[in-house]
């Protein structure tokens, strides 16, 4: 390349599903053993009838769906996520506190923009999701890894000793991607307490909240108390996405709660980048969120019974160690003396499966990472876990 080429961009990483994508290029799967893939865990079949029968029934006859809409999204929905987030969390939040983004990855860039810029720091548990590390690297920012404690949890103590003059936010996601592990209300509440009294912000990522455990009976309540205290947004942010909920991946559509004054800003980086968000994506989420509340329970159990069996069948595989397990992903620690990143690439062709290595979700040369392998089990029926345990348990290296 002789043209110019921004330091920042050329130093992260290459898209990490994008490579193990390419990882299946040349591979013959035998019919007897087709390939299993566990690395992704996106919704595969398509949004209820209902809902697309609304999306066309606004294509065709709602002129508004093709036309530009507010930067910050549809009134509407805007409004509807406050109402039904502040029954949902105990708290008050108002529609102007609301913004609809591409997705929740945009919503995180968005964020992000209005936080920190290159030379501050942002702090990152490990296993990190590699798309907000990436983001910060293509800012400048520094990426400050928090090791998580047992079972996949951070510690707030922890993350207090990485603070330092630089650092602008602490970044959780619950249930978490890609340890699977949800954060007990009470480990939220001691980093929003870090945060307040440092002054930065934290921003939580509750993309698979709506299958979280505790939020169909299973768990005793809501999964924080955050919203509760009235000057909420002070200090913290709340990202969202319809993604996985309504199977809306290929519309994009995402939420920002935060304080007014931070959607203003907010506000600046949306209009430069997308304008606004999907027309129709909205229009279909907002009529999930009123009608499709017990499809949404039905497809909850589903996953917290694929849930199950995930954790019932490491049963099979003494040698292998559950690190955490929820929502969408199993994260685990394999037994074999080879980095995580070459067992992937060898379980292809040897196993027909493709999952992610450690190596994706750590920082560069960690010890942890080459150990340790995610399974997104949420596209696996009870059938199918099942045969993803007979193939590991067959597997020599």
């Amino acid at each position: 390349m002789t043209h110019p080429l921004n330091p920042a961009m050329a130093a992260t990483f290459p898209p990490p599903v994008m490579e193990a994508r390419r990882w299946l290029q040349g591979v013959t799967f035998p019919p007897e053993r087709p390939l299993i893939n566990i690395s992704q865990a996106a919704p595969v079949d398509s949004p209820p009838l209902a809902l697309r029968q609304a999306v066309a029934e606004a294509a065709l006859n709602n002129p508004d769906a093709h036309l530009y809409g507010p930067v910050l999204g549809l009134p509407a929905l805007r409004a509807e996520i406050a109402s039904q987030w502040s029954a949902a969390y105990g708290g008050q939040i108002a529609p102007e506190q609301v913004a609809i983004t591409q997705g929740c990855n945009q919503a995180f860039c968005a964020v992000m923009s209005t936080l920190a810029g290159a030379g501050d720091e942002v702090i990152l548990p490990t296993p990190w999701y590699f798309n907000h590390k990436m983001w910060l690297d293509m800012q400048g920012v520094r990426t400050v890894p928090l090791p998580a404690g047992q079972g996949l949890i951070p510690v707030a103590a922890d993350a207090a000793r990485l603070i330092t003059p630089r650092t602008r936010a602490i970044v959780l996601v619950s249930p978490n991607n890609p340890g699977g592990s949800e954060y007990p209300a009470q480990t939220l509440a001691e980093f929003h307490a870090l945060a307040r009294s440092r002054g930065i912000a934290l921003i939580v990522d509750e993309t698979y909240r709506d299958f979280d455990s505790r939020h169909s009976g299973q768990g005793g309540g809501r999964p924080h108390d955050l919203f509760t205290d009235p000057d909420w947004a002070r200090d913290f942010i709340h990202l969202y996405s319809f993604s996985k909920t309504y199977r809306l991946t290929g519309h994009r559509v995402g939420a920002v709660v935060a304080g007014a004054d931070r959607l203003a800003e907010i506000e600046k980086f949306l209009d430069t980048v997308a304008i606004c968000p999907s027309q129709l994506g909205q229009i279909a989420a907002l009529w999930g969120m009123r009608n499709l509340s017990q499809w949404v329970a039905g497809e909850r159990a589903e996953i917290l019974a694929r849930r199950a069996a995930m954790v019932g069948g490491f049963s099979a595989l003494p040698d292998w160690k559950l690190l955490g397990c929820g929502a969408y992903f199993a994260y685990v620690e394999h037994p074999f003396d080879i980095a995580s990143d070459a067992l992937c690439k060898r379980l292809v062709s040897e196993a027909g499966l493709l999952m992610l290595p450690g190596t994706m979700f750590q920082p560069e040369g960690s010890e942890d990472g080459k150990r340790q392998i995610r399974i997104a089990f949420a596209n696996v029926d009870a059938t199918g876990i099942a045969e993803v345990f007979a193939r590991l348990s067959a597997w020599r290296a």
